[in-house]
């Protein structure tokens, strides 16, 4: 009977190592796309970065507790493609608004109706305009006051300033009394 021990131990290592052998075939088939080198992975601070090599995509990938997952990074070259792409259009658009303006200006009257050719004679802004008229009428008089009026703001100057120094004094009564 030992020898049948051994030799189902035998049986049943070789069965072992045929499945091991085997299992590692399939693993060598199932190995991830970064050992054929399609995908770049480099370590952040929350996870990994992977850079899919075919097609340029990046993706971040990190461990949330239910298993990793890997989500797409936006791809902002995309949006700048399509925005240079308006713009080009829109200078296509343009260029071909200013040639059809330019040939609606083109047919137009050359000269505009009341345009003189000669320039005009140049004058001094700053300078006032003198009036066309005889030197004798020229002459502007300013009346002067008359005494009485000159007598009436003297009165009402002196009045001010004797009510100023009155008050004037009140104020410094004021402060003497509370010192």
């Amino acid at each position: 009977m030992s020898t049948a021990k051994s030799s189902s131990k035998f049986l049943k290592l070789v069965v072992l190592v045929l499945c091991l052998a085997g299992s590692e075939q399939s693993l060598v088939g199932a190995l991830p796309d970064t050992e054929n080198g399609r995908y770049a992975l480099s370590p952040t601070a929350d996870g990994v970065l992977r850079l899919d090599t075919r097609t340029g995509a990046i993706s971040t990938c990190n461990n949330s507790g239910g298993g990793w997952a890997c989500y797409a990074v936006p791809d902002e070259r995309a949006a700048m493609d399509t925005e240079i792409g308006r713009l080009q259009a829109d200078i296509v658009r343009l260029k071909a608004e200013t040639e059809r303006l330019k040939a609606d200006l083109a047919s137009r009257e050359p000269t505009v109706p009341g345009k003189i050719e000669e320039p005009l004679p140049k004058s001094d802004s700053l300078k006032p305009a003198e009036p066309k008229v005889a030197e004798s009428e020229r002459k502007i008089e300013i009346p002067l006051p008359s005494d009485r009026d000159m007598n009436r703001m003297m009165s009402f100057l002196e009045q001010a300033w004797r009510r100023l120094i009155e008050m004037a004094n009140r104020v410094q009564r004021d402060i003497d009394g509370k010192i």
